[in-house]
């Protein structure tokens, strides 16, 4: 510590009682009478670097794969593409098991053996499904409930539909995935069952 600061820096002082005599501290370094009532929050130090998301050697476009978790789980889908931060893109294809163009997380998922030519896929279509704005809710439209709304509150509401831009590029993927499939035996049969265990399955000796 330079001299500056040692001369700016409260120092103690000694007071004697009785015979003794004793350092006391600067009311600086004394304790707080009162605390505050709530707690202060402090930010949490991220000791942890954050690295980039690394897909595993089985991901690999065209691989079918079968989703652990979510809506269809259980149901089998084709890779599309790989999406950042551990995030897929993947099909049905919608016509064979119901599955659209959806995005699942690469944790939820067994990548099996089997594969399909993405051969004639249309990239610009994929592209434009993999922007991250695609997937967003559409605001709907705010406004004053009237009578017939507030008589409405009871009945089932009406099924959302997919929007035209949205269907439009699941067929323009699908339809070529649809040739490709069709090349291959019993592939469309397989993609259209759904996958379970039983009772003394071993998941962990199968081979997918």
């Amino acid at each position: 510590m330079s001299a500056s600061l040692e001369a700016n820096h409260p120092s103690s002082t000694k007071k004697k009682f009785g015979k003794s005599e004793r350092e006391v501290p600067h009311h600086t370094h004394k304790a707080k009478k009162w605390y505050p009532a709530e707690d202060e929050q402090r930010r949490k130090k991220v000791r942890k670097t954050i690295r980039p998301a690394v897909p595993r050697p089985t991901l690999t476009p065209g691989s079918i794969l079968i989703l652990l978790a979510g809506r269809f789980r259980g149901k089998r889908v084709i890779l599309l593409k790989h999406l950042p931060e551990g995030i897929l893109l993947v099909t049905g294809p919608f016509k064979v098991n119901g599955v659209p163009l959806r995005r699942v997380n690469a944790r939820y998922v067994i990548a099996t053996s089997a594969k399909v030519d993405l051969k004639g896929v249309d990239e610009k279509t994929v592209e434009k499904v993999a922007k991250d704005g695609y997937f967003a809710r559409e605001k709907g439209k705010e406004g004053k409930k009237g009578e017939e709304e507030f008589f409405k509150q009871g009945e089932k509401p009406e099924k959302k539909k997919p929007s035209s831009a949205r269907a439009s590029d699941q067929k323009a993927v699908d339809k070529v995935l649809l040739a490709n499939i069709k090349k291959e035996p019993h592939l469309i049969q397989y993609l259209g069952s759904s996958f379970s265990l039983r009772k003394g399955d071993r998941p962990h000796e199968m081979k997918f």
